[in-house]
């Protein structure tokens, strides 16, 4: 039984020892578990912690590598409002209301001087419109601000000049990619206001010389509501309050000059007003109307010269008149487009204009060229006829041709022919003579001898000249050409 007892006593003892290791391995576990659980713990702890989205973007505060000067004239240490105390004024009377006038200064520079249109008689001008003033109730103490800069939200809470265009047609302020409007107010009340402006306003025109002419426009500003008792408008630095942009170029002309000046206008029913002027002069440019009018109308007077050299008689007279119809209505059609081409471009004024006198004047030059043609075809056709009935009338006489016949240029009388009949042949004219002269027959009877002393007695020098059409020719190649530059030296010694 002890050995039994012994063997069962050391059964316990391995039961007990079995269960004591249970409970070490538990606790070992459990402490494993543990120093897992702080290994986590602190590993979390060390990591960086974000921040939850607050529809703020954080910015990486600057490198001292790339650290930039800050302006001390622009740090704001309160609410602009609050600074200018907008709220505590009534900005709808003028400054020193009740008082005297207050002193507006302006300057303007011009950026564009966009396009001229002698149609309408205006102009189109883009501008920077600056006004300068005091207004004691936007003044601030701050020693860090010395300027504060506003945009166009202010200028609607504000008092501001109520300056305008006189006789402008179209204007408006530029609002792209916001309103083109600055204010800028100094501590001591002082204000600076600018403005962007695009205005077409009305230029009156006087083209008695156009195209030679030069044209003065004005733009003119003025204060609507105010006299001069309550706003006295003024350029703020004289000539220098008007600056131009040195690219200002126009196709058709040359801009000479910008000045200023001011003056008083006055209205009856309100008062007077200051009123500042912006005038530039401009001279037009005049080859594009000598390539495209005077040229032209030159050439087109010339061509119709061409028709004093065609030869009468070197073909029939209906083809000769044929011809110089259709040359005549060409040049005429030509003349009346360059005339209304010039005249579509231009506005309908009641006085005449230097290029209308010009090509006028070279339009009667074709028309009468077209005259002289017509009229040198009709005399000869009628001494051709006056030539055929003698012919049929004394049909003896042609034999008698070679002996009896002399060429006369119609500077002898019919006396004088008979008297030269019996000359002899060596006194004859050459063939190239005969076509200037015409052949006079000396077997006439008294009566048609009577009738032509009678027609001679009435005129003769204008007969000589009729009846020699070849003469009219002649003094026409002369006569036309010379009056037509006569015509041109005195034209461009008036109006150049």
């Amino acid at each position: 039984m002890v050995k039994l007892g012994g063997i069962y006593s050391a059964t316990g003892y391995w039961k007990a020892a079995f269960c004591l290791t249970d409970v070490h391995k538990m606790l070992y576990f459990t402490r494993l578990i543990l120093f897992l659980f702080c290994l986590m713990v602190l590993v979390e702890s060390r990591k960086p912690k974000r921040k939850r989205w607050t529809g703020q973007v954080e910015t990486p505060k600057p490198s001292h590598l790339y650290k930039k000067n800050l302006d001390v004239t622009k740090i704001h240490k309160g609410k602009p409002q609050q600074l200018l105390r907008v709220d505590e004024h009534d900005f709808s009377m003028r400054p020193a209301f009740g008082g005297p006038a207050i002193p507006v200064g302006v300057d303007v520079q011009v950026e564009s001087l966009d396009s001229i249109s002698e149609v309408d008689m205006d102009f189109t001008m883009t501008l920077y419109l600056r006004h300068y003033w005091k207004d004691e109730r936007l003044a601030f103490s701050s020693a860090s601000n010395k300027s504060m800069t506003f945009d166009g939200r202010l200028v609607k809470k504000i008092w501001v000049p109520d300056v305008f265009f006189v006789h402008s047609k179209r204007s408006f302020t530029h609002d792209t990619t916001t309103d083109n409007i600055m204010l800028r107010v100094f501590p001591d009340g002082h204000v600076l206001y600018s403005m962007r402006i695009t205005v077409t306003a009305m230029c009156n025109m006087d083209f008695s010389h156009f195209p030679l002419d030069s044209q003065t426009c004005s733009l003119e500003l003025e204060s609507y509501a105010y006299t001069d008792e309550d706003l006295m408008l003024y350029w703020k630095n004289g000539d220098e309050s008007l600056k131009t942009d040195e690219k200002i170029s126009l196709s058709q002309f040359l801009i000479q000059k910008f000045h200023t000046t001011s003056r008083l206008a006055f209205y009856s029913s309100t008062g007077w007003y200051n009123r500042l002027y912006i005038n530039f002069t401009l001279r037009r440019h005049i080859f594009f109307f000598l390539l495209q009018t005077y040229f032209p109308a030159t050439l087109m007077v010339m061509l119709s010269w061409v028709s004093f050299w065609i030869d009468r008689r070197a073909v029939p007279a209906r083809v000769s008149l044929g011809k110089s119809i259709s040359q005549g209505i060409t040049t005429v059609l030509t003349m009346t487009t360059i005339i209304t081409g010039v005249n579509a471009s231009m506005p309908r004024v009641s006085y005449v204009k230097a290029v209308d006198i010009y090509l006028w004047v070279s339009f009667v030059f074709v028309f009468l060229s077209v005259l002289e043609y017509a009229a040198v075809n009709y005399l000869t056709t009628v001494q051709e006829r006056k030539e055929r009935k003698l012919r049929e009338k004394f049909p003896c006489m042609c034999g008698m041709l070679h002996s009896k016949t002399m060429m006369l240029d119609g500077s002898y009388s019919e006396s004088e022919a008979n008297s030269l009949a019996g000359y002899p042949r060596s006194h004859i004219l050459t063939e190239e003579e005969r076509q200037d002269k015409i052949v006079v027959h000396l077997g006439l009877s008294g009566d048609a001898n009577t009738a032509r002393k009678k027609g001679l007695l009435k005129g003769q020098m204008g007969f000589r000249i009729f009846q020699n059409t070849h003469a009219i020719d002649k003094y026409s190649r002369l006569i036309f050409p010379a009056s037509y530059i006569f015509f041109n030296l005195i034209y461009w010694s008036v109006f150049s």
